[in-house]
C-alpha cells in the first residue's frame, strides 16, 4: 500500500522539493492543531494524519473514553504508537502530534528523525478562551485555565527544543497561520511577530 501512496505521491505533488516529506504541528490543546494541519495539508496536497483520529482509528475508543476507561498511561501509549506510525512512514505527510506526546523522550527522537517541527504557539489565555470548559479533553479538569498554566510551564521549553519553526497563533485566523505554517515550512526557520515582516512568498 505504502508503495503505491509513494507513486501517488510522486503524481500528485505530495514530494515537492521545496517542503519536507513530513511536517509536525506541535503544541498545545487549543492552538488549533488540527484545523490549520487539515488546511496544510490541503494546500501541500498531501495526506493529513491526526493524532486523536489515529488512536480512535486503532482502539475503536475516543481519548476520553481510554482516559476514563483505562487511564492516562493507555492513551499515552497509543498518541506514541500513533506518532511512530507517522514517523516512520516512507509517504509524505502533514501530522498534528498529540500536545503531550513531546513528554516522551521516545517521540522527541521519533520527531527529530526528518521533516519540519513547527510549534503552533499561543498564550494562556488564548487557549483558555478556545477550550471554553475542556469537554472532551480529560486533563483539564474543573479549572481548565490553571490546568492550562501549569501544563505550558511544562511543556513550552520541549516544544521550543523541537521547534524548526514558530508560529504564532493568537489573534489569526486558521487560514492565516496555514499560510504562515506553510511559508515557515519552506523557508526553515521560525517567525513571530516580534521577528519583524514575515516572509514573503516566493513566486
Amino acid at each position: 500500500m505504502e508503495a503505491v501512496l509513494r507513486r501517488e505521491g510522486w503524481e500528485r505533488g505530495w514530494l515537492m522539493p521545496d517542503y519536507p516529506s513530513k511536517v509536525y504541528l506541535v503544541g498545545m490543546m487549543g492552538v488549533g492543531k488540527t484545523t490549520v494541519g487539515r488546511l496544510v495539508s490541503r494546500f501541500l496536497g498531501r495526506p493529513y494524519l491526526d493524532s486523536d483520529e489515529q488512536v480512535l482509528a486503532a482502539t475503536g475508543y475516543t481519548v476520553p473514553e481510554l482516559h476514563s476507561l483505562f487511564g492516562e498511561s493507555a492513551y499515552r501509549a497509543q498518541e506514541s504508537a500513533a506518532l511512530a506510525r507517522a514517523a516512520t512512514s516512507d509517504v509524505p505527510i502533514v501530522c498534528s502530534v498529540a500536545g503531550g506526546a513531546v513528554l516522551e523522550p521516545h517521540n522527541r527522537h521519533l520527531l527529530r528523525l526528518g521533516g519540519a517541527i513547527v510549534w503552533l504557539r499561543a498564550e494562556v489565555s488564548t487557549m483558555a478562551h478556545r477550550v471554553g470548559r475542556g469537554q472532551g479533553r480529560p486533563l483539564l479538569g474543573e479549572d481548565p485555565t490553571s490546568v492550562l498554566r501549569l501544563l505550558d510551564a511544562v511543556r513550552r521549553p520541549l516544544y521550543g527544543s523541537l521547534a524548526t519553526g514558530v508560529v504564532d497563533v493568537d489573534g489569526i485566523t486558521p487560514e492565516v497561520a496555514c499560510e504562515r505554517v506553510s511559508r515557515t515550512v519552506r523557508h526553515g526557520s521560525a517567525w513571530s511577530p516580534g521577528l519583524g515582516p514575515y516572509p514573503p512568498a516566493s513566486h
